[in-house]
């Protein structure tokens, strides 16, 4: 029975060891090498951390060396804390603190390492430099970086339910949470994905998305549990070269945010490219706008679409919609993935269908809690359940549908108004790529609402406003409409609504 990832990954070796596991541009590590990375990362992390349970953070972009340091730590009974690159000493600094890690492990080129890994020092927190090489020798590099000169055996057989991993929330509503996962939630949200996209070892998946991220670290992890590859991308700065590599790759599977297909539609044309390799593209991390899904469909038509909805506090995926009732559910982001039960509460009680109540679930997927955060983790686990904070609704056939979150609900006046029931109407205005509705403050309403909108130059405010008013009731229509280049987005893509303002 498997208890881990790493259970897992040492069932994909045993399967077939030279198969390719990770691949970047110009490196390609095999399964047998992967798992000599992990033992190597395993054993010096067990040298050098001081006990079981102890956390080390990565300040690691996507690579093969961040994949074996974090399931290097979490075979050493350790918990990996993957810190976002893209972050600045500040926010950095203060994570590794909250964390109360005792190594840090990082690549020296990383803009802000030298600051960072000073001020970490100065909290007497060890620190491992983890050079990103490539080639045909990396592993062997990698190995040899690690060696440690004195004994250091593995732990004992790992706790399905003890700490495997600290994920920061994406602070899309504030300050980031450290949620810890266990080996448990973690291994069973990979097996539910990789058996609802059909996931074998004859899988490409395309890991475009940030691994410290909980969508990121899906991808990655749901392949690697089923001996599939796994080929690494750091960026989407230049996307045809993105589009080329799934043709020269063969690969089977892409997956992104909305942010990720808004960048693909403006600046690639996936029809110059012979794309028929890719079966399924996920989208996850806040709606999908219906112009992209139609884009895709247009340019993309072989690929299966699955439209997903998740929580970090879940481990990443909580419900999905079935490609095949993507026409029929409009909007829906589909059923609980295996082992989930979801609910809708509205006054204490579960919602009839097409109510709205905020949505709580259980299964193997929610998290042990917020570290060091007692107040918050009551608040979040209550009666089994996990608390999402989102408001929805199901179907009379029970498909989920998202109504926003319950902390972005603007009152205005004498109502409540859910930003996302705003925003879906001005999405709907051909020309709009992207839009955010929030609370801007009013003296006379105690909110008024604002609408940030990305669209085409043949839109103005004025035709945006009156679209709103023939089809919202007029304490929804907002009464600023800023137009804006882009959206202020986290590290995962979703939209920073207290930038908004």
């Amino acid at each position: 029975m498997l208890i881990s990832l790493i259970d897992a990954l040492e069932s994909a070796v045993r399967a077939a060891p030279g198969a390719p596991a990770l691949a970047t541009r110009d490196t390609v590590w095999t399964y047998r090498e992967l798992a000599s990375a992990v033992d190597a990362a395993q054993r010096a992390l067990c040298a050098r951390s001081a006990r079981r349970g102890s956390r080390v953070a990565l300040l690691l972009s996507n690579c093969p060396q961040y994949v074996a340091i974090y399931y290097g730590a979490m075979a050493a009974g350790r918990v990996a804390v993957p810190l976002d690159t893209h972050e600045k000493r500040r926010t950095l600094t203060q994570q590794i603190r909250q964390c109360g890690a005792s190594l840090l492990c990082g690549d020296p080129a990383h803009p802000e390492w030298a600051a960072v890994s000073a001020d970490a020092a100065e909290y007497g927190v060890d620190i491992m430099q983890i050079p990103r090489h490539a080639g045909p020798d990396s592993v062997a590099s990698f190995i040899e970086l690690l060696r440690v000169s004195r004994r250091a055996e593995p732990p004992s057989q790992l706790d399905a339910n003890e700490p495997a991993a600290i994920f920061f929330t994406s602070g899309s509503t504030g300050r980031a949470k450290g949620v810890v996962l266990s080996h448990r939630n973690l291994l069973s949200n990979a097996q539910a994905i990789a058996g609802y996209l059909g996931l074998t070892a004859s899988d490409r998946g395309l890991c475009l998305l940030p691994t410290h991220f909980a969508y990121g670290n899906s991808v990655l992890n749901s392949h690697l549990v089923c001996g599939a590859r796994v080929a690494i991308e750091d960026s989407l700065a230049a996307p045809q070269s993105v589009l080329q590599r799934i043709q020269e790759e063969a690969i089977t599977g892409l997956a992104g945010v909305s942010s990720t297909f808004s960048v693909l539609r403006a600046r690639t044309q996936p029809k110059k490219f012979k794309l028929s390799t890719l079966r399924y593209i996920t989208q996850a991390g806040g709606a999908m706008p219906r112009v992209l899904i139609a884009w895709l469909q247009q340019e993309l038509p072989a690929a299966q679409l699955f439209l997903m909805y998740g929580q970090t506090e879940a481990t990443a995926r909580i419900t999905y919609l079935p490609p095949e009732r993507l026409s029929e559910k409009p909007g829906s982001v589909g059923i609980p993935i295996d082992g989930v039960e979801l609910q809708i509460l509205r006054g204490g009680i579960q919602a009839d269908p097409m109510e709205v109540g905020e949505i709580r679930v259980r299964g193997p997927n929610v998290m042990l809690g917020y570290w060091q955060d007692a107040p918050a983790s009551a608040q979040a686990l209550r009666e089994g359940w996990l608390h999402t904070g989102d408001l929805g609704h199901r179907d009379a056939d029970g498909f989920l549908y998202i109504d926003g979150r319950l902390s972005d609900l603007i009152e205005t006046g004498a109502y409540r108004v859910a930003p996302a029931e705003i925003e879906a109407v001005i999405a709907s205005l051909a020309g709009v790529r992207e839009v955010a509705v929030t609370a801007v403050a009013d003296e006379m309403l105690g909110h008024t609402i604002k609408a940030v909108v990305v669209a085409d130059a043949t839109l103005d405010a004025k035709r945006i406003q009156a679209h709103c008013r023939a089809q919202l009731a007029s304490y929804k229509v907002p009464r600023i409409i800023e137009l804006a280049p882009s959206l202020p987005r986290t590290a995962s893509g979703k939209v920073r609504r207290v930038k908004l303002d």
